[in-house]
């Protein structure tokens, strides 16, 4: 019984933070897009990495479709 519970606990936490990293996701696609519009290149660079990142991130506990 514990296994089970232990199972449903750690699928409990890998759903809370594929949300919350998709949530990031959404807000940093908004950074770049601010970033591009004011042309600057370094808080692109910085959001561009951060999406790679997160996409890393997503991959690995197999969230992506």
């Amino acid at each position: 019984m514990k296994q089970v519970v232990h199972i449903v606990r750690k699928e409990d936490l890998e759903k809370k933070l594929i949300l919350g990293l998709k949530f990031e996701l959404d807000y940093e696609l908004a950074s770049l897009f601010d970033a591009m519009q004011k042309e600057n290149q370094k808080e692109i660079d910085k959001s561009k990495l951060r999406l790679g990142e997160i996409h890393s991130e997503l991959k690995a506990l197999h969230a992506l479709h």
